[in-house]
């Protein structure tokens, strides 16, 4: 049985982790000031979410084709369901959060400008009514998207402090076997 991820599981997850919680610290940037830093945010916050969904996918086939350790037989049924059902929110929160945000840009009518001179093609038609929806949408699920990070972490460390069960050591290191 193998007691660790993979080790280009633990790389993108660490990656991932650094590029998500910057995320999230420039979209709270973003959404408290309309002053001077606001394009400046915007300008890392387009190519990082679209990064972090490049990413995300060739994280959801690594899962795929490297088996998981295995939880801790003695964890409590509803510990495994909570452990199970919450990387699949996460999975589908670091697809679902960048695919929104274009999304969203497309119905404004935004460009979605990577770099200068390279720009995304729109994936929705121009509409304010489904705009308004996407943002409203964009926002809820990154604050819940950011509970769920912070139960993750939780559980994390949980499992390291309290139980130390070896669960946190099968991410935690990124030296090769």
């Amino acid at each position: 049985m193998n007691a660790r991820f993979a080790f280009p599981a633990r790389v993108l997850h660490w990656l991932m982790a650094v590029l998500i919680i910057a995320m999230l610290f420039i979209g709270v940037g973003m959404i408290s000031t309309a002053g001077p830093a606001y394009p400046l945010l915007l300008a890392w916050h387009r190519p990082l979410g679209i990064a972090i969904v490049v990413l995300a996918v060739i994280r959801v086939v690594v899962r795929l084709t490297h088996r998981p350790p295995a939880l801790p037989a003695d964890l409590p049924a509803a510990q495994v369901l909570a452990a199970k059902g919450s990387h699949y929110l996460l999975y589908a929160s670091m697809i679902a959060m960048p695919l929104i945000g274009w999304a969203m840009l497309s119905a404004a009518g935004s460009p979605v400008q990577m770099a200068p001179g390279f720009v995304l093609p729109p994936i929705l038609p121009h509409n304010a009514l489904v705009f308004g929806w996407l943002r409203r949408a964009h926002g809820v699920i990154g604050y819940l998207f950011f509970a769920l990070i912070l139960a993750h972490l939780g559980a994390a460390l949980f499992h390291g402090l309290v139980r130390r069960d070896g669960v946190l050591d099968s991410m935690a290191s990124l030296k090769r076997r």
